[in-house]
């Protein structure tokens, strides 16, 4: 009797124990830990100097620039770029153009990561594409560099090239030995009235990225 009383203390006393060796996790580490989840960087590659604005190079920066316009947000100077930031759907959205110059890209990839505290599944970077027709979505979520200086650099800098990237198609329409100028140079008259369209279109798409996830808004997106 005296035993089996003994067991059952020795028992409880056990139980108590192991539940103490349990990490307690405070509402402060819940919340910072739903607020990274809930953040996205998407980076617009491009080139500042007001000889680039209206390149096709400068797709990035452009597209970043109409979704802050449309979100009734403004880009502020910060460290190493431009930072506009909004919120939808309970998800945190920070917009950033890189003064690095395109070659130099993923210092200020890296940078805003490490600052903002940005998972690399939640890093989205938008960028021009020879390779496809003008106004083509590609969203992939990893690949090469494609010959692209911007991707090349983050690339190199993050070590890795498993992040998502949205690529907008610039087409190839230039002479032998004109694809700087080409790239380089102003959109065309047609592509200018097309543009407004397919900006809207990228707009959704950063959203969507944000709040429907990757697989979703590449279903819904890719070739539209």
């Amino acid at each position: 009797m005296i035993k089996w009383i003994s067991n059952i203390f020795s028992s409880t006393k056990k139980e108590d124990h192991t539940d103490s060796m349990k990490p307690e996790v405070h509402e402060h580490q819940k919340n910072n830990i739903e607020s990274v989840s809930n953040k996205f960087l998407i980076v617009g590659l491009g080139n500042i100097g007001a000889e680039y604005v209206n390149t096709r190079h400068n797709i990035g920066f452009k597209i970043v620039d109409h979704l802050a316009k449309k979100e009734g947000t403004q880009f502020e100077t910060a460290k190493l770029g431009s930072l506009a930031q909004f919120k939808f759907k309970g998800r945190t959205f920070l917009l950033l153009k890189p003064n690095t110059y395109m070659n130099l890209s993923g210092k200020a990839v890296q940078y805003w990561m490490d600052k903002k505290n940005i998972p690399l599944e939640n890093l989205f970077v938008i960028t021009d594409d020879l390779n496809l027709p003008f106004g083509t979505i590609r969203i992939k979520p990893k690949g090469s560099d494609g010959g692209h200086n911007g991707l090349k650099n983050i690339n190199l800098i993050l070590n890795t090239n498993q992040y998502t990237r949205f690529r907008f198609g610039i087409s190839d329409e230039f002479k032998k030995g004109k694809q700087v100028d080409y790239v380089l140079g102003d959109w065309d008259d047609n592509e200018k009235t097309a543009l407004p369209e397919r900006l809207e279109i990228a707009s959704e798409i950063i959203k969507s990225f944000g709040t429907a996830g990757l697989e979703n808004t590449m279903t819904a997106y890719n070739g539209k």
